[in-house]
């Protein structure tokens, strides 16, 4: 019998506790256990960055960290970015208008890495934000479109524009 423990942790804003395997990752639990599949699953070694979502507003891959880990932290996904469902959060917005997305399976750790950016720096230049998004595979875009949408949501947020 796999060994488990009872977890509780924020996700998105909302409190969840959650009887999880201790092997069980966090990528697993939010995508099994809490229904959010906007964080994907792509190479399950941390190479990929498809999985990249923030805990306590640093970003993590969630292929490589156990749901364990992350009982009492705060953990933000995709699901969350949008301020509200009538509403896309600016770096969505930017996205969209810069085709920064085609397939759109690196989109959700792309969006997440670029969130902490625009946190900690929101002004970065276009080799900043290409050092972000570094550790993010992308195998359709070129990454022209993600740089230039980082850069146009960074302007949006000093504007002001969403949250």
């Amino acid at each position: 019998m796999a060994d488990t423990r009872k977890i509780t942790c924020t996700v998105n804003g909302t409190e969840h506790s959650v009887e999880v395997e201790t092997r069980l990752t966090l990528a697993d639990m939010l995508r099994r256990e809490l229904n959010l599949t906007g964080t994907h699953l792509g190479c399950e070694h941390g190479v990929c960055g498809a999985c990249t979502v923030l805990v306590d507003g640093r970003s993590a891959r969630a292929c490589l960290m156990l749901a364990v880990q992350a009982d009492g932290a705060a953990v933000d996904t995709v699901e969350g970015l949008a301020p509200s469902e009538d509403a896309l959060h600016p770096l969505q917005d930017a996205f969209r208008d810069h085709h920064g997305l085609q397939c759109g399976f690196c989109t959700p750790g792309m969006l997440m890495t670029l969130k902490e950016l625009l946190a900690d720096n929101p002004d970065p230049s276009e080799d900043e934000v290409r050092v972000a998004i570094s550790g993010n595979l992308c195998r359709c875009t070129g990454y022209q479109g993600i740089v230039d949408a980082a850069l146009d949501a960074a302007q949006r947020l000093r504007n002001g524009e969403g949250s």
